[in-house]
């Protein structure tokens, strides 16, 4: 029996390609994506427990909304990115009797980053390993402009800045992963490395009731780490991912 069932382990795990054909296993030429597991596993556990369940959701992998996928270019080896390219603006108008009041929002959010991933394992247990870094910046402003003629009141926001933040990440890392269906795995990471960020002064602009304006500003901060991690201020992977291959 005890021979029967590690006959029985051995050929589960040997078999890397479903009844279809389909393979289990990426391959060179193949691409993936990532989203955040949390939602999922707490939507099947609740299931089984008889908990309350909000349903599943597709979720960002890391603080910066950025979107991480890999790139295979052999078997056993891929490319990481990390991609975030975020621009916009908004204009709001309201008529104050015959004059026009504009309000005006703006943002920036950046995140850039790439690394190498090699792969270890022949069975739909993976594990991997390997260095990435990213580089993130962002702010935003918003500003008023009265239409009136007349002076703004005393304390009216004329024009509001966030910090401009910057963030800088280098890590190793090493994973596991398991293909639970044809090219869709579970699997999470552990890395090493150093993380850098910083956030700017705000600024807010009022009017005095006099014509003249009054600036001020916020304090800044910055934070710098060489430590474990398991989401390396937004760098890695969520603690526990999917990932779909294609």
């Amino acid at each position: 029996m005890i021979c029967a069932s590690i006959a029985l382990v051995g050929t589960m795990n040997a078999q890397l390609t479903s009844k279809k054909g389909e393979n289990y296993l990426p391959q060179a030429g193949d691409y993936s994506i990532g989203t955040d597991a949390t939602s999922a596993l707490g939507y099947f556990g609740n299931l089984f427990n008889g908990g309350s369940n909000s349903g599943m959701g597709f979720n960002y992998t890391n603080g910066f909304n950025a979107i991480t996928g890999k790139m295979f270019v052999t078997d056993n080896m891929a490319y990481r990115g990390v991609v975030r390219l975020g621009f916009g603006s908004t204009s709001n108008s309201v008529m104050n009797g015959t004059n026009e009041d504009v309000t005006k929002n703006s943002y920036n959010g950046v995140a850039l980053g790439g690394g190498v991933e090699y792969r270890r394992g022949s069975t739909r247990l993976q594990g991997y390993y390997g260095a990435m870094g990213m580089i993130a910046l962002g702010g935003s402003k918003m500003t008023y402009t009265p239409g009136a003629s007349g002076n703004p009141l005393a304390g009216t926001v004329l024009e509001s800045k966030a910090g401009s933040s910057f963030g800088l990440g280098i890590r190793g890392f090493v994973g596991v992963e398991y293909f639970v269906l044809p090219k869709i795995s579970i699997g999470g990471e552990f890395g090493w490395g150093l993380a850098y960020s910083s956030t700017g002064a705000s600024s807010t602009t009022t009017a005095d009731g006099n014509g003249g304006k009054v600036v001020t500003e916020g304090g800044k901060s910055s934070s710098f780490g060489i430590d474990t991690d398991n989401d390396a201020f937004g760098v890695a992977p969520a603690s526990v991912l999917i990932n779909f291959h294609f």
